[in-house]
């Protein structure tokens, strides 16, 4: 619909952003493509973290209900002796497909080795990933002994504070499986507020955990500027998150039927200042170079410096998504969306 999710999260914050800078960290080995809280590029320091995962995937947990193993053996030994393949260079013997996802049996062995951590992403051609086997694609100096829980614990606990600041306890664990990691985590965290490293406090039904003095710092200055985020943006990813601190209840609805979507199949979160005001449909239609807005959605009472800010999103949104037009088909009522449109 848009620019692919990780150069548009990248894109989001980074001042200048370009997808090459990010080939070039994936050239130089600096960081790996593998799932977090969604697919994600990983920094190659952080490689071990992703072993429990990767464990996880074997046998019962496996990616993919009915892989065929045999098949997976196959490939596996074809990108041994050949070197990195692509789904593309293995055979679909199928006579019809079902839709994007309705993958080729190859593709989803692939993807299979992939999440067990027996395949790696070398490199992408376009959007066909490059696998190949880990010995040829981690550097040398990488940690490979997979974590116990405590330094798991800490990594989770760690990584979602520099990410969100302060956390609720699930938070710490978000898409992680096993009791015996989460009363690791409980443990953390109790240790941590008992000697001061971390203070609690409510917000909506949560209880969330912060260092005291970021607690304490000034907050930056919000600027009259609109960002137009990813459904995969880490600030929102975590839909409580999303209602406890912003009053916003965000959901992508390209996995919602068709019938039930309120916003759009590929809604975008839009963030002024420091709130969350709206969302908006749109699809880049790059072979006609125009950015179509399908509906803007805006929930909050806005002042008039909104509209120049989200005309001036536009416009970046749309350069960055090689787009030199804007069209809005649906304007609805709003009188703020009304003079954008105009």
């Amino acid at each position: 619909m848009v620019e692919r999710a990780h150069h548009h999260v990248l894109w989001s914050r980074v001042p200048n952003y370009q997808p090459k800078f990010l080939d070039q960290l994936v050239r130089q080995r600096k960081v790996f493509e593998y799932w977090f809280h969604a697919a994600a590029w990983l920094p190659m320091r952080d490689y071990r973290f992703a072993l429990p995962r990767m464990t996880q995937m074997h046998g019962e947990r496996g990616w993919f209900e009915n892989c065929d193993q045999n098949l997976v053996r196959d490939i596996l030994r074809r990108i041994e002796t050949e070197g990195p393949l692509r789904a593309r260079d293995f055979e679909d013997t199928r006579k019809s497909r079902s839709g994007w996802w309705d993958w080729k049996p190859a593709k989803q062995a692939l993807e299979q080795l992939f999440m067990q951590g027996e395949l790696m992403v070398s490199s992408r051609n376009g959007f066909q990933k490059v696998y190949d086997l880990p010995q040829r694609v981690l550097p040398d100096w990488v940690d490979t002994n997979p974590p116990n829980s405590d330094e798991y614990a800490a990594h989770l606990i760690d990584n979602s504070l520099k990410a969100h600041g302060f956390s609720a306890l699930k938070s710490f664990s978000y898409l992680r499986k096993g009791r015996h990691l989460r009363d690791s985590i409980k443990s953390q965290i109790d240790y941590r507020t008992g000697v001061g490293q971390l203070v609690s406090f409510k917000l909506g039904k949560n209880l969330y955990y912060i260092d005291p003095e970021l607690l304490e710092a000034r907050a930056p200055r919000s600027h009259a500027q609109v960002k137009i985020l990813s459904p995969f943006d880490n600030s929102l990813i975590q839909r409580d998150r999303g209602r406890d601190i912003f009053a916003f209840d965000y959901q992508i609805e390209c996995y919602v039927p068709e019938p039930k979507r309120q916003f759009g199949y590929f809604c975008l979160p839009l963030l002024f200042r420091d709130q969350f005001v709206g969302r908006m449909d749109c699809k880049a239609h790059r072979a006609k170079s125009l950015l179509l807005v399908k509906l803007m959605h805006l929930e909050k009472p806005l002042h008039d410096d909104f509209i120049p800010a989200c005309c001036r999103a536009l416009t970046e949104f749309a350069d960055f998504n090689n787009c030199n037009d804007i069209r809005i088909d649906n304007p609805k009522n709003d009188s703020i969306v009304q003079k954008i449109y105009s």
